[in-house]
């Protein structure tokens, strides 16, 4: 009776929104990286800027083909497989959760590191784009499966 009762509030949607929800987080916290990395960067000389970005933009690049296309390919084939409903939270692996806490925590360390804000910029420039660029396949996916 309780595992009913738990399961009749549970926040179940279809795979498909499954796909869009995981392209929206990834473009999310990809948009969230690059408006901090941009912050930095504000303040240093325009010379320095179009440096420490086209090395992040560099970096996006590598990160988006050899690491992220990997893991959004592997994500979508996951919940291709899944049948009926799911839970919201089923977009990710469980086991993904914890390596998110971990990004969080490391962030956060590198935010209140010694590193120079505009040389962090690099590397949140990096993921921030990875991100954004890999989120596009999730939604592209979504649109072919149909609304």
């Amino acid at each position: 009776m309780s595992a009913y009762l738990f399961d009749k509030y549970k926040p179940a949607v279809k795979n498909t929104f499954l796909i869009f929800l995981a392209g929206i987080v990834w473009a999310g916290v990809g948009i969230m990286l690059l408006s901090l990395a941009c912050s930095w960067l504000s303040a240093a000389s325009v010379t320095h800027r179009y440096l420490y970005a086209g090395a992040g933009v560099l970096l996006a690049l590598l990160v988006h083909h050899f690491g992220f296309l990997k893991i959004v390919d592997k994500n979508l084939k996951r919940i291709h497989h899944m049948n009926g409903v799911r839970c919201l939270f089923a977009f990710i692996p469980w086991k993904s959760y914890l390596m998110i806490a971990v990004m969080v925590i490391m962030g956060g360390l590198l935010r209140h590191s010694m590193i120079p804000k505009k040389e962090l910029a690099i590397l949140y420039i990096g993921i921030g784009l990875a991100l954004i660029l890999s989120s596009v396949r999730y939604i592209r996916v979504f649109y072919e499966r149909g609304l």
